[in-house]
């Protein structure tokens, strides 16, 4: 596949390794921005936007990014932080009274965003058009009892996180999540992303499809065999509960929500964007973003079976763990989405890095195929 776009020459590596990926018949489209110390020095995409393989990738193709989203919710929150209209280890039932009910009185929402408030799932299956219904999935979350002791422990909150988040910033700045996120981390920075899409955009938007064949590691199997095997727990009611889930990427209603979980639509500019914002204090104050960035959950994850490493809101690189690095620095942060998007941040270096991709990889962390474009990246440094 012809690759479009620019890219400084003594990236020329990262570019090969970048078509490198498309020559898998399997692989779509995709596109990847990488900017160092605020300037962009690779910023490429190739392949198919549409279902059928005929709408070429284009300069302004933009993708769901799934959880890629969680860091700009949790940098929104720590915006209002900063202007004092929520704190991070106040109760949330200050500001919203329904959610005390159930030994939840004094969760934080600081626990909220390193996933250690024990609410990654709810127990009471709901039908698959509650998932559009805001107030009832804040309600079901406000009377959902914690699956262990808020604060001991950590699971990943991989879709409820947008409710409990979003419906604090909901409270805190009286506009819908979305338009809150959108207005504090996109328009700032002039980033094509978006969460609630307009339908004037659909026609820009890559549909998404499932690589097959391809099992994944140890962590991604694990996770596959408990949702198959185990319909009850509470890994699998963190996926599939609404169960349409696992099945709404492509779908109008999907793309219109405000879902500050999972469903950003964005490009690779705009999470490489982000990252710089974040390294070059735009977005974040110096004493809140070493906030995002300290590791406060570490080890076994309730949810997604495997050791997971958290700030707030964003997942901390493993360096020793495979599947859990970004692959550059140790100090990287940042958030995977699933299928293998990825954007983060590299401090030490000052690189902030997107990847964006149609073509879902079965991973639970990180995508092999943005781990080596970053390595190459690191090589080329």
């Amino acid at each position: 596949m012809q690759i479009q776009g620019y890219f400084d020459f003594q990236f020329e590596a990262v570019k090969d390794a970048f078509a490198a990926l498309f020559t898998e018949p399997q692989q779509r489209g995709g596109a990847l921005c990488i900017q160092i110390g605020g300037q962009t020095v690779v910023d490429i995409w190739t392949g198919v936007a549409d279902k059928d393989g005929v709408q070429a990738w284009q300069t302004d193709t933009i993708v769901n990014l799934f959880s890629c989203t969680k860091a700009f919710a949790a940098v929104t929150a720590l915006q209002l932080v900063a202007e004092g209209k929520l704190a991070l280890d106040v109760p949330v039932a200050n500001y919203w009274p329904e959610f005390a009910c159930a030994g939840k009185q004094a969760i934080t929402l600081r626990q909220l965003l390193c996933h250690q408030a024990g609410l990654p799932a709810l127990r009471e299956l709901l039908p698959p058009e509650a998932l559009y219904d805001w107030s009832r999935m804040a309600a079901a979350l406000a009377a959902e009892q914690p699956w262990w002791t808020p604060g001991e422990g950590h699971g990943y909150a991989a879709i409820t996180y947008g409710w409990l988040v979003g419906e604090l910033l909901r409270r805190a700045d009286g506009r819908g999540p979305g338009e809150s996120i959108v207005a504090r981390t996109a328009q700032p920075l002039g980033l094509d992303f978006h969460v609630g899409l307009a339908d004037s955009e659909f026609s820009r938007v890559a549909h998404v499809s499932r690589v097959k064949g391809d099992l994944g590691d140890a962590a991604a199997q694990r996770l596959l065999k408990c949702m198959f095997g185990e319909p009850n727990s509470m890994t699998t009611r963190a996926f599939a509960n609404p169960p349409s889930i696992m099945t709404s990427t492509n779908k109008p209603e999907w793309r219109r929500m405000q879902q500050p979980a999972a469903n950003g639509h964005g490009n690779a500019r705009s999470l490489a964007g982000f990252y710089s914002g974040l390294l070059d204090g735009r977005l974040l104050d110096t004493e809140l973003l070493s906030e995002l960035r300290r590791q406060h959950s570490l080890g076994p994850d309730r949810t997604l079976l495997t050791d997971t490493r958290f700030g707030l809101g964003c997942m901390l690189d493993q360096p020793d763990v495979a599947n859990a690095t970004y692959g550059l620095g140790p100090q990287a942060f940042g958030h995977p989405g699933a299928g293998g998007s990825v954007g983060f941040a590299d401090p030490e270096r000052e690189v902030a890095f997107g990847f964006v991709t149609n073509s879902l990889g079965p991973y639970v962390l990180m995508d092999p195929r943005a781990q080596q474009l970053a390595r190459v990246l690191g090589q080329c440094l």
